[in-house]
């Protein structure tokens, strides 16, 4: 056969010739090879094949059968081989899509009964997170970075919930909600978790009951309580992030506090009528190089300059956009990948539909964070935000 075009084999050929004695090489990437394989097939990236080939393929004279998703990537992988010296080297045509459609068994590849190929990707991982794996920035080394990880998220009404639902559906492994609230049906408009099935439900059973349904795979940890000087470093332990999803300053400072003390990053968020704005806190692991939420607000703001949105109204969409900034920096955060917010501050402007920023320095005399100043202990945040 030429080196300069390689031979496209049907699929019921390429069976014969692989149950003649010819070798069948999946050059899918292994997430996708869990979602099944052409039985007898052997796995082995295009890459990773074209990398090193000898490794993989010493005979030179060994008759190659190549397959691929769509017989694509196969064709290509045959013609470089080709050119490499590989005298017997065929791709079959279609790829496996059209090996299951001309009814030729496929396998799903396990290494120990488990249902995980030798990776340790099983069918579902590969199916449910396709979209990520193909990204280069997340890949499967990144899949599993989400898998492994835990996500602290106070709050899960307007920011929590499309915080959450979208955290689950990205394959973060843990979510710790925590929220002493119930459905509320003047809250349906924005917390969008929530049903009008489930007013009077606790929010945080109601949410793993949205999160579960959505993806079975994220483990969700349901704490009925608001936040504490006593118990916030027990909800903080183990977490990677932690999102500030709360409608109380209170539980802002405490939260900025413990995660400072704790070298644990804070993604923050907040709403008002039809603004928001988003940042991220990462003081404890970069003291003197990033902000705290104090460093932004020294003195917590009053009722009056600040009220809530029980009192003061808000868009009901506008949430949605702030906890899907939350989200999106959260997993950055994790995969350790793109540029977060940390010193930055951005303001969304529902009405003017336009974002700003500014640009956040750590303040070298902050009561928390300075560099070299020791924690000054937690404190009476509901009288310090009161003024007292």
């Amino acid at each position: 056969m030429s080196a300069s075009k390689p031979v496209e084999l049907a699929p019921a050929d390429a069976q014969a010739r692989q149950r003649a004695g010819a070798l069948l090489i999946d050059v899918r990437e292994a997430y996708e090879r869990a979602a099944g394989m052409a039985e007898g097939a052997s796995g082995v990236a295009m890459g990773e094949l074209i990398h090193a080939p000898d490794a993989h393929l010493p005979d030179r004279d060994a008759e190659v059968l190549l397959i691929c998703q769509s017989g694509m990537r196969s064709l290509r992988t045959a013609q470089m081989l080709a050119e490499a010296g590989y005298a017997r080297v065929a791709s079959v045509a279609g790829g496996t899509a059209r090996w299951i459609a001309d009814g030729l068994p496929v396998v799903i590849p396990e290494a120990d009964g488990t249902g995980t190929d030798a990776d340790g990707i099983d069918p579902d991982f590969a199916e449910r997170y396709a979209r990520h794996l193909r990204l280069p920035q997340v890949g499967v080394d990144g899949q599993r970075r989400l898998q492994d990880a835990r996500v602290l998220l106070v709050g899960v009404g307007g920011l929590g919930s499309p915080a959450a639902f979208y955290l689950a559906a990205a394959g973060v492994g843990s979510l710790r909600l925590v929220d002493d609230d119930v459905v509320d049906r003047s809250n349906l408009q924005r917390q969008i978790l929530h049903t009008d099935a489930r007013i009077g439900m606790a929010k945080v059973d109601s949410a793993a009951e949205a999160l579960s349904a959505l993806n079975p795979r994220t483990r969700i940890e349901r704490i009925r309580a608001r936040t504490a000087s006593d118990t916030i470093e027990a909800l903080l332990d183990g977490v990677d992030v932690a999102i500030d999803g709360a409608d109380n300053f209170p539980a802002r400072y405490l939260l900025n506090d413990a995660c400072v003390k704790l070298g644990i990053p804070l993604v923050y968020g907040a709403v008002h009528r039809f603004e928001g704005q988003a940042s991220v806190f990462d003081a404890g692991r970069r003291r003197g190089a990033a902000p705290c939420y104090r460093c932004l607000f020294p003195e917590p703001p009053t009722a009056e300059d600040a009220p809530n949105c029980a009192d003061a109204g808000v868009l009901g969409v506008l949430p949605g956009v702030i906890g899907l900034i939350q989200a999106t920096e959260a997993i950055k955060l994790i995969l350790g990948i793109g540029e977060p917010l940390a010193g930055r501050l951005l303001q969304f402007d529902a009405l003017a539909m336009r974002f700003r920023e500014t640009r956040l320095a750590a303040d070298p005399d902050c009561a928390v964070c300075a560099p070299g100043r020791a924690f000054p202990g937690y404190i009476d945040y509901a009288a310090f935000c009161a003024g007292g």
